[in-house]
């Protein structure tokens, strides 16, 4: 464990350049006092590795060292197949990259660990999407890619959902992510940085424009961050629902992972239905989905969802009577 950690402290500051003790105590998740122990291991060895004290101080290998321990464990080997999906890569535009790189690996590697990787890639396949959701169209994806990569300004059409719906913007774009299937670019425009549905773009120009990407910004970060104020907004309002035993197993397919762990600690009733009180939106969002269920869910509360759910269910039963009157 402990070659392992050393290792690490090398190629992180190979890759990486100058680094604190506490920087590399938090990317390997030891204490800081570790890794001094661990420096002292690698000067003791004959590392060229030096520090300096101060504010802007750190760890740093000596100008044009590089570590030669380049062995790959076969867990390591094997986990590097499953690291890249190959449908997104293609709709970066880095399909053909992405199969050169493999091929190279897979020719480098030796015999045992090549026929591992090969048996791997036949038993295991990543597929993103979800199971009710087309991919969405993103014609102008590899473009966007690109001035992200390049740090272009781009001019767009946007369709978004609030009048008005369709509208142009000049954004700076930062990073893209996939998430659920969906293709997403997080881009400042003005002085706030926005997340924007790239199958929502509906024009796109590149601008001979440069724009420079705060030093401070982390793509994982701001995400994880957004993830939070959405789940939140979802959390604005909140239902008592009761959900029959079919509804309950629907559940992860159709709701929010906020609701299914409400659910899952609510009260499971004689009848087997479960009483819970789940996160709601509005009423109208509530409402269209909880219509989906049909007759396996009953809205206890609050009084305006449950009458919105009686109001539909009299609508349909009155567009489908089979009166002639």
């Amino acid at each position: 464990m402990r070659a392992s950690r050393l290792l690490s402290i090398l190629l992180l500051l190979q890759t990486r350049g100058r680094m604190t003790a506490q920087e590399l105590a938090d990317n390997l998740e030891v204490s800081v006092r570790t890794i001094y122990r661990d420096v002292e291991s690698l000067h003791a060895s004959g590392v060229p590795l030096y520090g300096d004290a101060g504010p802007a101080g750190g760890y740093q290998l000596l100008d044009g060292y590089r570590t030669r321990l380049t062995g790959l464990t076969t867990s390591e080997a094997e986990s590097l197949f499953l690291a890249g999906l190959p449908g997104p890569a293609a709709d970066l535009g880095l399909g053909g990259v992405v199969a050169a790189a493999q091929l190279k690996l897979m020719a480098a590697l030796p015999a045992p660990l090549r026929d591992r990787a090969g048996r791997l890639q036949e038993r295991f396949h990543l597929d993103a999407p979800g199971w009710y959701h087309d991919p969405d169209p993103t014609p102008h994806l590899a473009a966007v890619a690109d001035a992200v990569w390049n740090q272009n300004r781009l001019r767009v059409r946007y369709r978004r959902w609030t009048a008005p719906q369709e509208v142009t913007r000049t954004i700076e774009p930062y990073g893209v992510v996939l998430k659920g299937g969906r293709w997403y670019v997080v881009a400042r425009s003005s002085k706030h940085i926005r997340t924007y549905r790239v199958s929502q773009i509906q024009r796109l120009t590149t601008l001979d424009e440069h724009f420079d990407r705060p030093d401070d910004f982390v793509l994982a970060e701001h995400w994880q961050s957004y993830l939070d104020e959405f789940e939140a907004r979802l959390r604005a309002g909140e239902a008592v629902v009761r959900f029959s035993p079919s509804a309950v197993e629907r559940l992860p397919d159709m709701m929010s992972q906020a609701t299914v762990r409400a659910v899952a600690a609510g009260t499971r009733q004689e009848s087997g239905w479960v009483e819970a009180v789940i996160p709601m939106e509005s009423v109208g969002h509530a409402a269209g989905l909880l219509l989906r269920f049909g007759a396996e869910v009953e809205v206890l509360g609050p009084p305006e969802l449950r009458n919105r759910m009686a109001e539909t269910a009299v609508a349909l039963a009155r567009l489908y009577s089979t009166s002639d009157g």
